[in-house]
Parts: C-alpha cells; structure tokens; sequence
C-alpha cells in the first residue's frame, strides 16, 4: 500500500491499486445485491462500484490513519447506494409495508416488553403468517440504505471511517451511544435472526452461503433477515430520533 500523496503516485501504481482492489468491489457490489429485486443488475453495480474505488484511490491520504482499503470500502458502498437511491427502484407500495411491519414490531415489542415471535407480528398486521412472510419478502432491499448508510453524510453506521470531525468529543459519544443502542437492539433479537446477522455481517458470508449453514431455504433466510434489520429499525426509531432528518 502506498503512504504518498495522490499527484506523486504513477499511472503504474494507481492501475495497479485499481486491479488489486477490484474483488473488493465485486464482494461489497455481490453483497448489495443480495439485498435488491432480481431486476437490478449486479454488473451495473460493479461498473458503479469501480468508479467509486477510482474515487478512493485517486483522493486517498494515508496521513488521514486510515487504511485504504477501509476507505475504499466507504466510497464504493456509497457511489452504488447513491445509484440505487437515484433509480428510485422500490416501490412505494413496499415502503408503505415496510413501515407497517416496523410500526407492528414496535407496538407489540412495547406491549409485551420482549421481541414479538412471526406470529404475534402478524396478528398486530391482521395478516394470515404466510402473508406476511410475504411482505418481508417484498421488503427486502428496502432496508439498505436506513440501518447502513445515513445519506447526509455519506458513512455506515457501524463502520464510521476516521476524520477530524469523528474525533470530536460530541462525535465519539454521539457514536459510542448509538453503538450501545445498536448493541442491545441486537441482542434482543431471537436467536436465528441474530445469528443470520453475525455471519452477514462479521463473517461475510452471502445469503446462500448463511442458508447452507444453517440448513433453512435461501427464501427463508432472506426473510429472517429481512425481519432482523426491520426489527433494528424500529429500535433505532424508538431510541435514536435524530437518526432520521438529522
């Protein structure tokens, strides 16, 4: 990895970063993808991720302590979310729903001070199970941008990449707070879907991958999923309101 300045790295070098790179792309576009209606192309994200990585590579500063590979990960994360968010590709109809099953996890998990099974969000929705595994089903995709990314500022959540204005004392305990919400919205999360989270998220592994581990269908795992990250919405809804219009 190269500590100099972008204008003293050599078109060799930078073609060569560029190649060496592109697997990240295809991983964090593949991943993405995962998530997304089969109507979008997973070659059209690569080709956007790969200008994101360009991005990286061409503004990296090593004197910013952080590693490269890190940042570019923040820049082709962003540059492919920020197409998917221009295409306006999810309908409003699912959104519509989307909300609905957050809202239902959030009044039952109120009512009953514990995370609500299938079922029991299912009659808060006045749907039949199969129903509403459909709509989670439908969802899918719809959580991308909400629990990952905040579009004002363009970095995850979970993995803020390092600058000045994250070394802020307000920052770190902003940051270190929502870390600790986030924490306890995951362990409150049934066993299957926490651990369908692990190995997405810590272990990287794909949906087909996690559904051979575990022995369930690739449609059930999208759905557990699915009903996972919605349940980390409405937890972040309920205690971090500054998540949303900030």
């Amino acid at each position: 990895m190269y500590s100099c300045a972008t204008s003293e790295r050599t078109s060799a070098d930078r073609e060569r970063l560029i190649l060496e790179h592109l697997p990240q792309v295809r991983l964090i576009a593949r991943r993405i993808h995962d998530r997304l209606p089969v109507s979008v192309s997973l070659e059209d994200l690569i080709s956007t991720g790969v200008l994101g990585l360009i991005a990286a590579i061409d503004n990296y500063d090593a004197g910013q302590n952080v590693k490269l590979k890190t940042y570019a990960e923040y820049k082709i994360r962003g540059a492919i979310l920020d197409s998917l968010r221009s295409l306006d590709w999810a309908p409003r109809d699912k959104r519509r729903k989307a909300k609905q099953i957050e809202s239902a996890m959030a009044a039952v998990e109120q009512r009953l001070q514990r995370a609500p099974t299938e079922e029991e969000i299912a009659a808060e929705l006045e749907l039949e199970l199969e129903e509403y595994r459909a709509w989670l089903a439908g969802a899918q995709g719809l959580t991308l941008s909400s629990l990952e990314y905040e579009p004002e500022r363009g970095r995850t959540l979970l993995e803020m990449v390092s600058d000045d204005e994250q070394k802020l004392p307000s920052r770190l305990l902003e940051n270190s707070e929502l870390e600790r919400i986030l924490r306890d919205a995951i362990e409150r999360l049934p066993k299957a879907e926490r651990e369908i989270l692990g190995l997405y998220y810590q272990e990287e592994l794909t949906l087909r991958e996690i559904a051979q581990v575990m022995q369930l269908h690739l449609s059930r795992i999208s759905q557990l999923k699915s009903q996972a990250i919605l349940r980390l919405r409405a937890h972040l809804d309920k205690h971090w309101p500054v998540r949303r219009g900030r």
